[in-house]
């Protein structure tokens, strides 16, 4: 009887598990629910930053995360631009952050918790150091620490919620990322209050008069039980926690940075053989946390015509399953049609990167909450389920599009595997009182496209 009952429990828990993994597959939100009254959204328009926040090495803009539709959606978004040889200083936040490098190139650390320092900057360290000392005692003087990353223009980058992370323009421009945090994310469980922890750095004389809830937490501690868990001097605690005007994004010493680099993957299997048998360190620590995704060559939807559609989800890039968030990147060519869709189990948070284009959002109601011409810089929220339909300006269109989903699926409603494709014509002749030729036109007109219709098709009278 025992044994019976156990294996009723076993069974039971692994259809448990099955289940709850099957919900992870399909792209189930794992969004904590907000107040459905932040969704009743009237009129939707394209903004710009809110807020300019100037450090030593550059500058962060903020997007007013109050607007009505940064509300329904739960996030927020942040434009960080870092001037080459700066440094932005390590911070984390409490909810999982999802960055598009639009410009430039760069080193980007992630210190994830209990995993080992595998990796190691090279080079003698000054004078009068205490690896000095080491080295004329034979032992290693190879600064070991998590891996670093290297991330370029037009990648998308995955970091988690609560890990402190660092980035490093190591380059000749500036580094423009754009960014969005999904506050309504489960790993959130504060409130919807965009937050960073910054582990160094302040506010700059600049910023001082400007509302950012981010400060040096290390400030706050005492400096003696501070220096005491560090194992160091009172005098170094207290220069960690000192002021510090230059902001959060700061001018580094070139030589010294210089010392950091990415390590190849072969050299790593080379210099640490059998490492990546251990499984949390291949599940977790070593993950991969960034992709690209301009690649042309990758584009899921391609019209010769009218242009391509690129995206990143939890199958090309895994660490987004934890995220529960991904990307779209989107290319059309002067008067090219993103034809009317709808996204089934995410919001979309559009950033344009080039161009313009007008932009129609409608909701359930029948009415439309945007119709205006989006640009370069702005950002407009399409909520779940609204219906969306873009026209690509003469200068063509380009944007980034962050999904809060790690799967997600959106519905077409003409073309190829439309919603209107896959019903029958008699539907379609009394749906709309149209006649069966008619019917067939909107059927099959378009059923050579895919989601992009060239902008020189003309529709028939």
């Amino acid at each position: 009887m025992a044994t019976s009952v156990f294996l009723l429990l076993t069974v039971a828990v692994c259809l448990f598990i099955l289940s709850a993994h099957a919900a992870d597959e399909t792209g189930q939100s794992k969004r904590r629910p907000g107040d459905p009254q932040q969704c009743r959204i009237e009129r939707l328009s394209a903004s710009r930053p809110s807020r300019r926040i100037q450090s030593e090495g550059g500058v962060t803009e903020l997007w007013d995360e109050n607007e009505a539709q940064f509300q329904c959606a739960g996030v927020a978004a942040m434009k960080n631009t870092i001037q080459p040889y700066s440094l932005s200083l390590p911070n984390f936040s409490p909810s999982p952050r999802l960055v598009y490098i639009q410009r430039g190139r760069g080193l980007l650390g992630i210190s994830y918790p209990g995993c080992q320092e595998s990796y190691h900057s090279g080079g003698r360290q000054p004078k009068g150091t205490k690896g000095e000392e080491q080295q004329q005692t034979g032992q290693s003087l190879q600064d070991q620490h998590q891996k670093v990353h290297r991330i370029v223009q037009g990648q998308i980058v995955a970091l988690p919620a609560g890990v402190a992370h660092w980035c490093y323009n190591d380059g000749n421009e500036d580094l423009v990322a754009v960014s969005v945090t999904d506050v309504n994310n489960a790993a959130n469980q504060l409130d919807q209050r965009p937050r960073s922890f910054y582990l160094a750095g302040g506010k700059s004389k600049e910023s001082r008069t400007e509302e950012f809830n981010a400060e040096n937490i290390i400030r706050a501690f005492d400096a003696n039980l501070f220096a005491n868990a560090l194992g160091v001097s009172v005098d170094t605690a207290r220069k960690m926690q000192k002021q510090d005007e230059r902001g959060f994004i700061v001018k580094a010493k070139q030589e010294e940075m210089s010392m950091i680099r990415p390590e190849e993957e072969e050299e790593y299997e080379e210099r640490y053989p059998g490492k990546r048998d251990n499984g949390l360190e291949e599940a977790y620590c070593n993950m991969k946390i960034n992709q690209n995704i301009d690649n042309p060559r990758e584009a899921d939807v391609y019209s010769r015509q009218a242009g391509r559609i690129n995206s990143v989800n939890m199958h090309k890039l895994p660490i987004l399953s934890y995220l529960e968030m991904s990307a779209e990147k989107g290319y059309l060519y002067g008067n090219a049609l993103y034809v009317p869709h709808w996204s089934m189990n995410s919001h979309s948070i559009v950033y344009v990167t080039r161009g313009g284009g007008r932009v129609q959002v409608v909701g359930s109601n029948g009415n439309t909450v945007l119709d205006e011409e989006v640009k370069e810089g702005q950002i407009v929220v399409v909520p779940q389920y609204y219906a969306v339909m873009t026209k690509a300006l003469e200068t063509g269109f380009e944007w980034i599009s962050f999904k809060t989903s790690a799967l997600p699926m959106k519905s077409p409603l003409v073309g190829a595997r439309s919603a209107l494709k896959g019903m029958p014509i008699q539907v379609l002749t009394n749906s709309y009182q149209i006649s069966y030729r008619q019917a067939q036109d909107v059927k099959f007109n378009r059923e050579r496209h895919s989601y992009l219709v060239p902008g020189t098709s003309k529709s028939t009278s």
